[in-house]
C-alpha cells in the first residue's frame, strides 16, 4: 500500500496515521514495525515515529506474500454465489451442505476452495470474518487483505457487524420478542456439540441472541434471530434449550420429513467497510427448501417481507 502524502497527513508521525487515521489494530501496527519492508517513506526504512512532509510517499507492507498462502487449501472451480465484492470483502451466499473451510473429509467441496479459484490470478489468502455451519445458508463475509481483516475483526469484536437469521423452529417461544441470555460451552466429551451452562463451569462464555417472531401456525414458528455474540451453535442452543428447536436440527432437536438439513438461514449482514467505514447491507433470500418447507408447515412467507422471500 503506497500514500502520497498531501495535507490531510502532513506533519503527523507515521503511529498516529496507522493507529488513528487508518484504523490499523496495535498487534497489526507491531507486525509492520517488526517486518523488514514494514513501513518505509521513499523507499527508506522508518520507525513509526517518523514526521511525515508533503510529497512523501508512505509504503505499507500490506500485501500478501506466496508463503502466507495455505497449501491445505486447494483451489477448486465449484458454483458460489458473490453478493458483494471488492478489493477489501468479499460477500457470498453459501449454499447448505458446503463447509466454510476445509477439514476431514471436506478437502475440495468448501466456501475456502472456491474463492482460492475465483482468486487464483492473485496471491489470495482465505480470512473468513464470520464461519457458518456447514448446514447454515446464507451470508458469510470473508477479508481480502490483510489490513481488512484486522479492521474486520475489530468490527466484530465491538458489535460493529450486525447479523440476522431466519430460522423455522418447531414451537412458539413464549413472547413474541425477546433476548436470550446464558453461558455456553463445549459439551463434555464432544468435539462438535456445545450447550447451556452455568456461569462459572469451565470454559463458559456468555451468549446473547435477539429474536422476534415473524409468523406462526400454532405449531411451527418463523423467527428472525439477532445474535450479539459469536457462540458455535448459538441461536441452535438457544431455541432448543426453550423447548423449541430448529426444523430439521438433527444435533439438538430431530430430523424432518420436509427439510434435509436445519431451517437456519443467514439473511442480512450489516458491516463497516473496513477502509471507508461506510455501512455495508448484504441480504440473501431465503432459499428453495426453507420456502418449501414453510408452506409444508402452512407457514406464510409472504408476511414476513419482501426482502426476506
Amino acid at each position: 500500500m503506497d500514500i502520497l502524502i498531501e495535507n490531510n497527513y502532513e506533519g503527523k508521525l507515521i503511529r498516529e496515521v496507522l493507529f488513528k487515521d487508518l484504523g490499523f489494530s496495535v498487534n497489526f501496527i507491531k507486525k509492520l514495525k517488526f517486518s523488514p519492508d514494514g513501513i518505509k517513506v521513499n523507499g527508506e526504512w522508518v520507525t513509526v515515529r517518523y514526521q511525515l512532509k508533503r510529497g512523501d510517499i508512505l509504503s505499507l507492507a500490506t500485501e500478501d506474500k506466496p508463503d502466507d498462502v495455505s497449501p491445505y487449501i486447494i483451489p477448486v472451480d465449484l458454483p458460489l454465489e458473490v453478493i458483494y465484492e471488492d478489493e477489501y470483502v468479499t460477500a457470498v451466499n453459501k449454499p447448505y451442505n458446503m463447509p466454510s473451510h476445509p477439514s476431514l473429509g471436506h478437502k475440495f467441496d468448501t466456501v475456502a476452495n472456491a474463492l482460492a479459484f475465483r482468486y487464483s490470478d492473485r496471491t489470495y489468502v482465505f480470512r473468513p470474518v464470520n464461519r457458518l455451519d456447514r448446514d447454515t445458508s446464507g451470508c458469510m463475509l470473508t477479508a481480502n487483505t490483510k489490513d481488512s481483516s484486522y479492521k474486520m475483526y475489530t468490527a466484530m469484536v465491538d458489535g460493529k457487524i450486525k447479523k440476522s437469521y431466519i430460522a423455522i423452529i418447531d414451537g412458539i417461544m413464549p413472547e413474541r420478542e425477546s433476548i436470550l441470555r446464558s453461558f455456553m460451552h463445549r459439551r463434555d466429551e464432544s468435539i462438535v456439540e456445545r450447550e447451556e451452562c452455568a456461569e462459572d463451569a469451565p470454559g463458559a462464555k456468555p451468549a446473547v441472541t435477539m429474536y422476534k417472531t415473524l409468523t406462526d401456525n400454532g405449531r411451527q414458528s418463523v423467527v428472525l434471530a439477532s445474535p450479539l455474540t459469536g457462540r458455535t451453535h448459538q441461536i441452535r442452543i438457544h431455541f432448543a434449550s426453550r423447548g423449541c428447536p430448529i426444523v430439521g436440527d438433527s444435533l439438538y432437536g430431530s430430523e424432518s420429513p420436509y427439510i434435509a438439513r436445519h431451517a437456519l438461514h443467514s439473511w442480512r449482514t450489516v458491516f463497516p467497510h473496513p477502509m471507508t467505514s461506510e455501512e455495508i447491507e448484504v441480504i440473501s433470500p431465503i432459499p428453495s427448501d426453507i420456502v418449501d418447507l414453510a408452506a409444508s408447515l402452512d407457514l406464510d412467507l409472504s408476511v414476513c417481507g419482501k426482502d426476506i422471500v
